[in-house]
């Protein structure tokens, strides 16, 4: 597989070997110990998987304290941009986004870890989008930054976005507390909470 590393300290795009023929294709969604060589010693408690339409921005998602979430994302159908926004206080990259195409055609998977605020938008009639986190689903640490925040200024590459209630609410990256930190010089996915 092929890793790229990018100015946004942590975030991994993935993209896996497929073996393909005229039956259809193969590749390894996770392997621990392949994974482990390039995202660091991170545990999966979780799997999720959404289903939405066309236009469909969900996010700018995170939790905090000990329920911090690593996302590992990848398209099981259909098409999204993935975008992950660095929240910690201090990081030269604060308040900058990192976007990446994700779809069953190319395979390719983003490592989004603790520190970030993640979205996605949705480019084709559907998708069907799976993540496996680092943590457990908890409510009461569930936090969100607007997803059309004018200080961030992401292009999800949709007209007339479809956001839930919830999101079209969330705070302004100006207005959340400071919940990460960010550490020069920490490996990949070590964050203070």
């Amino acid at each position: 597989m092929e890793i790229i590393r990018n100015i946004f300290d942590g975030i991994v795009l993935i993209k896996p070997d497929v073996f393909g023929d005229e039956r259809g294709y193969f590749f390894e969604s996770f392997n621990e110990d392949k994974y482990k060589e390039h995202l660091g010693d991170v545990r999966f408690v979780q799997d999720n998987i959404s289903k939405s339409t066309r236009g469909v921005i969900r996010g700018l998602h995170y939790q905090i304290g000990n329920a911090a979430q690593g996302k590992l994302c990848h398209v099981l159908k259909g098409r999204v941009l993935d975008v992950a926004v660095d929240i910690r206080v201090g990081s030269p990259t604060f308040g900058g986004y990192y976007a990446a195409e994700l779809s069953e055609e190319n395979h390719h998977q983003l490592w989004i870890p603790p520190g970030y605020a993640h979205g996605f938008s949705v480019l084709s009639d559907d998708v069907i989008f799976h993540y496996k986190c680092t943590a457990l689903y908890h409510k009461s640490s569930e936090r969100a930054v607007r997803y059309d925040d004018p200080a961030i200024g992401i292009k999800w590459q949709v007209d007339n976005p479809i956001v839930s209630a919830k999101d079209a609410m969330a705070p302004l990256l100006s207005e959340i507390a400071p919940d990460f930190t960010f550490t020069p010089g920490a490996a990949s996915g070590i964050f203070t909470p």
